[in-house]
Order: C-alpha cells, then structure tokens, then sequence
C-alpha cells in the first residue's frame, strides 16, 4: 500500500492518493472557510463513486455515463463516513466534503478500505481540525489463517470480509464484516489482528502528516455559556427528568411526550428569568442536561430507563405463516420494535443481474438470487413523512440484514428469494428484528435453511476524560437496546449469526475509539444473548417447513430430445406462449437437451405438463428401428432431392438425390416422382451432428444393369 500527495488535485485542503496493486482511489478534503451561522450539527458529507472509466469499461446505459449512485457506492461512503466521524471535534460545524476519485481498478484489490486510508490521509494533512489519522484495513479468514487486505479472488474462498478502522492506541472506531458462521475465536482474532496491523498505517500517516501537514484550523468553540443558565436548566428538569427515566411503565411515545412537556415548561420558564438568552441555547442546555442524568442513572441504579438490567433482553413474541397466499411469512416482536417480514420465490429469470463494475467488486457474481429489502415507513415512530425512494439509511440496515442472513441459504437453491422487512414499529435495532424475523419467514416459506439465524444490538455507556478512551474509567455495556439508549450512549453494535457463530457484525462508535477488551466483552454478550433469542424463535417454528403449501411455487426440469425442441417450442415460441399466459408456467432453455419448468403452484404445474404432454403425444415420434424398411410420403421436390415424412406430424426429412437411385440424377424429376407419391425407404438413424435423419431409398433397389453389349468382336464379325 503506498501514499502519495501534493501533485493531483491542489486547490483542496487536503488530498491523497492510496494505491495498492494497480487500483488507485484520489481522495480531497475540503471545508468551508466558516461554519454555518446557527448549524447544530456536523455537516460531513462523503461522495464515493466507482467509475467505468477507471475499469477501462463503458457503461451500458442509455446515456452511457455514469447515473446516481449504486447501492455498493452508497454502502461504500457510509463506511468511510462511520469510519471518520468520530474523530471530529464535537464543536466542529463547518460544512466538510469528501470526494473519492477512482483512478484505477484492478479486478484485484477492493477500493474501498483504499478510500478510507487515504481519507484519513488527506484530512491528516489539511487544515481541517480533526483528531486522527485512523487506518483501515480489510481482514480475511482461510483454513484458520488471517489474511490481510485479501485479494479477490482470496475472499471468495475466505470465511470471513471484515473491514477493521482504528485509531493509535489499538482503538477500534468501526467494524463492518460479514462471515461464513465464523466461531467466536476466530472473529476475535481476526479484529485483534486487524488493529494491530492498522497501527503501521497510522504510524506512515503520522510521520507524513509532521513533515508535510497544513497548521490546523481553530475550532470555533461555542461561547460560554452563564453557568447560571445551566443551573438554573438543570435545577428545574433534573428532578422531573429522574423521575421519568426511572419509570418503566413508560413506553417510547409517552417517555417521549413526558419529556417534551418537561422541555416545553422549562424553556418558558428559564427564558423569562433570562430574556436575553437565545431559545435555542437554552434548548441545547437542556437536551445535555438531559443525555447526562440518562447516563447518570444507568451508572446509579444498575437498571435501565425501562426497568430491565444491562443483560435483559426486552420481551420476544414470534409468529409465523400469517396469511395463505403469502409463500412463507412471519412477525416479529421485540419490545417495541415490530418486524412483518414475507417471503416470494420466483424462477432464477428473476435473479438481479449485475452491471460489470457491481460483478467485479462482488468477485464476479453475474446475479443475486437473494434479496432482502428493508422498509422503514414514518409511521413506524409516530411521524409523518414523505414515502420515496429507498433512503441511504434503509439501503445500510437491508444490505446488513441480507448480509447476515445470505450464509445461511443452500447455493444451490432452485428458486430467487425474496425477502422484504417492513417495520410496523419501531424503538431500536429494527435491522436485527429484521433478521430474526427474515430467518423465521424462511424456514415459513420451507427455504432449506442450515440453521436459523438471530441479532442483536450491544449499547455502551462510558466515563472518560479529554477524549482519552484508551483508559476508560467506568463502562456499561448494555444489551437490545433501546432507541433511546442508540440516541445517548456512545456505541451501536449490531452482531448477528447462528447458534454456531457469527453471520455479521457492525459497529459503530460516538467516542473517539474504544480498547479491544470492550469489543471483546460486547461479543461477548451478543453471543449470549443470540442463544437466548434462537431458543424463543424455537418455539414458534423449529426447521424448515417440510409439507408445502399451496401457494408455493414449483421448479422442475423437463429433458427434450434435440429434434422435439421445435415442436415443444412451437413456431415463433406459440406453444411456450400459450402455457405462460394460460398456466403462469415458464420454459427456460438451460442447455440443448434440458428445460427448466417453473410454476407459481402445484395446480399450474399439472395444467402445464398437460398442455407440454398434448404438444410431446401430438407430435411425438415413433421408434423407429435401425435399419427398418418404411413407406414415406413425398411432401415436396427439391434440386437436392425430396422431402419426406414416414408419420403424419413428422417435421419433413431430406431425401438426397444421391440416395433416390441406383444412378446418378440431378433432379428427382428424372425419376417421374411426384408430391404426395410414396415410397419405400429404409431407415438409418440420425447423424450424430446435425440430428438429420438418414434415409435411402437406392439400398433397396437391385444393382443397375447397364445397356447390354458384346464383347466378342470376331464372333460378331463372321456372323456367327
């Protein structure tokens, strides 16, 4: 991996290029020269986009250009942005843009964990106030052995893709993974391993960043504000907000509504005590005031705002084949958080095919015959909204989901899967629900399953000083959290897998990095956890259906001989027509002699087969035996010869010139031979090229007696 800067792309605050092997990604930093007025929060936006340009390809839409973006860019600029985010100063607001320039792509090393590097370079050497460098590297797992940054065509044979960003000190800040049910072990080793070696990026970084770095800017901290103000903020609420935090009879929405009404009150009240104090400020005050008795009481009490303590799972009810129509259905219940999740198989016609570029970075998968997508109405939290396009979030829970699930499905599954996640309701780890829920609607659908497969989301509450996260004071880790915790703790780490290991696992962090004893712990207890949820899951249903249902589709495989598919086909595809539209039933070609058959139920596969039956008896040849003698018809007179058929539905078969006669003719007309006149034939097979039958006519017929002449010239000449 070499770094290199300070030739491309000048004008930005800060650029790098990372190369490895011949991929090569530019990536430039640049940020406004001043925050924007009244900005609460901050504004980081990444734009990763994989060019055909850089592949050497042309890309084959309409407009052959590149469009908007593709999911696997999406997926790709969220983990960089996971990745940097949290190593910005907490009072930084100025607008910041990341752009990610594919150079070059090989069809060997991945471009993304590049992107990152070089990220985190390039803000490293700009003026933009940021408190890394992180490293970034991608960890692979063979036979036991580690791999790192594993080429393409290793991962395909790896049981494990994790994507390992840390910070000096041996801090993870994200993990992004999936695995083939990795053991616990081995993904232990393989984040331990992948931070240690991230530790040689962050040195080269460093070392570059001394010699050539930009001066960085001054943050522009908020103005301080009157400590009576905060006294005053947090004398009002504190006591109401305890009370409220310790109710578990609360539930999201009146939790929510309490607080508001809190928040309402104590904004008047403060406001007419300091009337020149901007409202917004007294709402911010009171919304940290707020997050630190959360924190505060969780360290106090050793229970959780709804009751539970840091180990409990919320209660868990699971249900299963809602609906007859549906192929395979479920809805699952975590607390608050509702799943409703179903099923479609369809034939491999409707797997996703992949453009080129999708196909190279997903090692040279031509379709997807698994997809899993994720809805996440407004409705789901009590609001309304606007229902569009897919959102970048929904697209990063989905592709999680999918990712965790997809180990758990046969490779050579006859059917395309469909699995969509509608979330009905929603207070934290919605994603996980999704994967309980899809795996329980699977084994519905009689999806032939290896093992069933569960997640959970691990929370963290920490104690820390001056960023330094490497000594962490006091820590709660906290299991199936809720959203409110998701919204005030400092880590979301979502871990999914079967009862064996892990399938998936995401992580991402608030505080600047956390020491790999609190990553092991978390895993630690989503493995717990994750056994705890399987055995619930259990009760509603144990395997994979094994009767079926009668809505499930049906796949079979129809053997044909070469010289039937015309007649199976019919002419124009007429008969491959008329079974679609009249059964639902669909003939895929899959080689010479094989055709796929797929019905939507049993019924439409019976009507099928006796339409295809019809057609096959109609026109289905006779045995004829080799070297039998038969009467054929002449249906028409070629130069080359006659066409004949020796059966009714018989395709016309060529009788050569060659073998009408005993003597050579040139046309069958010499012969006095007419349509509709027959003849005797003798039969022998077909030619094992073309399929043509071989017929002769001219075996049957006697040697040909030539004109009679004498040879005795002396007997002719005396007359004798």
């Amino acid at each position: 991996m070499t770094f290199s800067s300070g030739r491309l792309a000048r004008f930005a605050n800060g650029t790098a290029v990372c190369q490895m092997g011949d991929t090569a990604v530019m990536v430039t930093a640049v940020a406004k020269a001043k925050p924007n007025p009244g900005q609460g929060f901050m504004p980081l936006v990444v734009d990763y986009r994989l060019k055909n340009a850089a592949s050497g390809r042309i890309p084959m839409n309409f407009m052959r250009r590149e469009l908007g973006p593709s999911e696997k860019e999406i997926l790709s600029a969220r983990l960089i942005d996971r990745s940097l985010r949290p190593l910005f100063h907490k009072d930084y607001r100025t607008e910041t843009q990341l752009v990610c320039n594919m150079l070059a792509m090989d069809a060997v090393h991945s471009p993304d964990v590049l992107a990152i590097n070089a990220a985190s370079m390039a803000l490293s050497l700009s003026d933009i106030p940021w408190n890394g460098p992180i490293g970034a590297v991608r960890v692979g797992l063979c036979d036991g052995e580690v791999l790192i940054n594993p080429t393409r065509r290793e991962l395909q044979t790896s049981q494990l893709d994790l994507v390992v960003s840390a910070t000096k000190q041996n801090l993870v800040v994200m993990l992004e993974g999936k695995g083939n049910v990795v053991l616990q072990q081995d993904l232990l080793k393989a984040i331990k391993q992948g931070t240690r070696e991230a530790q040689f990026i962050i040195h080269e970084i460093e070392r570059l960043q001394k010699a050539y770095g930009r001066q960085k800017r001054e943050v522009e901290v908020a103005a301080e504000v009157d400590p009576e103000l905060g006294k005053a903020v947090r004398s009002m609420c504190e006591m109401r907000l305890r009370e409220i935090f310790q109710d578990s009879t609360h539930d999201k929405m009146s939790r929510d509504n309490a607080v508001n009404e809190v928040r309402s009150n104590v904004i008047d009240k403060v406001w007419s005590s300091f009337p020149d104090t901007e409202p917004s400020l007294i709402t911010e005050q009171f919304n940290q005031t707020s997050r630190t008795i959360f924190r505060e009481l969780i360290f106090e009490r050793g229970l959780r705002c709804d009751g539970r303590d840091y180990d409990q799972l919320r209660n868990i009810s699971c249900q299963v084949d809602m609906y007859k129509p549906l192929h395979g259905s479920a809805l699952f219940q975590r607390g608050q958080t509702q799943v409703f999740c179903t099923v479609s198989l369809d034939s491999q016609e409707s797997a996703m095919k992949l453009d080129s570029l999708a196909a190279l970075d997903s090692g040279g998968l031509k379709a997807k015959n698994f997809m899993l997508h994720y809805e996440f109405p407004p409705y789901a939290t009590g609001e309304v909204g606007r229902i569009g396009p897919v959102g970048r979030r929904e697209m990063g829970h989905g592709a999680l989901a999918e990712r965790s699930l997809l180990p758990t499905l046969p490779n050579d599954y006859p059917f395309t899967v469909r699995l969509t996640s509608e979330v009905l309701e929603s207070n934290g780890s919605s994603s996980m629900a999704s994967v309980c829920g899809g795996s329980l609607a699977l084994m519905d659908a009689g999806v032939p399953v290896s093992a069933p497969a569960a997640g959970v989301a691990i929370g963290l509450v920490t104690k820390f000083e001056n960023d330094d996260t490497k000594h962490l004071q006091d820590y709660r880790i906290l299991t199936d959290i809720l959203g409110i915790e998701d919204y005030m703790g400092d880590m979301d780490m979502k871990v999914a897998g079967t009862r064996k290991g892990f399938t998936a696992i995401q992580a991402d962090l608030k505080i600047p990095g956390i020491p790999l004893k609190v990553v092991m712990e978390s895993l630690q207890k989503a493995t717990d956890a994750k056994s705890n949820i399987l055995d619930i899951m259990s009760e509603a249903i144990r395997e994979p259906r094994k009767y079926p249902k009668e809505s499930w589709p049906v796949s079979e495989t129809l053997t044909v001989e070469p010289q039937q598919r015309a007649q199976l086909i019919g002419p124009s595809g007429l008969h491959m027509k008329r079974i679609y539209l009249e059964t639902g039933t669909s003939l895929t070609a899959v080689d010479e002699t094989h055709f796929n058959v797929f019905a939507p139920s049993q019924a439409a596969m019976d009507e099928a087969k006796e339409l295809i039956e019809g057609y096959m008896v109609k026109e289905r040849v006779p045995d004829l035996e080799f070297g039998g003698i038969y009467t054929a018809k002449i249906t028409e007179l070629r130069d080359t010869g006659v066409m004949v058929i020796l059966y009714p539905s018989m395709p016309p078969a060529l009788l050569h010139n060659s073998q009408l006669d005993q003597r050579k003719i040139a046309h069958p007309s010499a012969l006095n031979l007419e349509v509709g006149q027959e003849i005797q034939v003798k039969y022998f097979g077909r030619d094992p090229v073309s399929g043509f039958m071989r017929l002769s006519r001219k075996v049957l017929q006697g040697p040909a007696l030539g004109i009679p002449r004498s040879l005795n010239k002396s007997a002719g000449e005396s007359g004798t």
